[in-house]
């Protein structure tokens, strides 16, 4: 339970940012969709940034985790072609939807209730998906 009300805390937090940074605003991602405005590359860049320099500590200094157990980066295969393909299907929904997964419960939140149609179609690919994964290449 304790772990649970800590990601929560950290859920809200996250939002609240998102929200605020205006990164959970369609007219923000529709701007960076057609190249109007840097805000969006802006925060999606720092913290591409933050990322790297966050898993090279990780790596370097073999940082353990609030547990004590080490943390383990599983290497990636490396591939062209699904990240590719991946990338265009997921920025297409992104740019239909006007949200990405993160954004949408921040959405929902701040009282914009339309977004729930973009939550039903999220969670009914993630279902259909899970229902068709056997079959699809990885």
């Amino acid at each position: 339970m304790r772990r649970t009300a800590g990601y929560l805390a950290i859920g809200i937090f996250f939002g609240i940012v998102m929200y605020k940074s205006e990164a959970a605003s369609w007219f923000r991602i529709y701007e960076m969709f057609r190249f109007e405005s840097f805000h969006m590359y802006g925060i999606i860049g720092s913290a591409l940034i933050l990322g790297i320099i966050g898993i090279q500590i990780i790596k370097r200094k073999q940082l353990k985790s609030f547990f004590g157990d080490s943390i383990k980066i599983a290497s990636k295969e490396r591939g062209f072609k699904k990240y590719f393909f991946g990338g265009i299907i997921f920025g297409l929904g992104w740019a239909l939807a006007g949200a990405c997964p993160g954004p949408i419960y921040t959405l929902i939140g701040a009282g914009y209730i339309s977004i729930i149609v973009v939550l039903l179609g999220a969670l009914g690919g993630a279902f259909l998906y899970g229902l068709l994964r056997k079959n699809l290449p990885h």
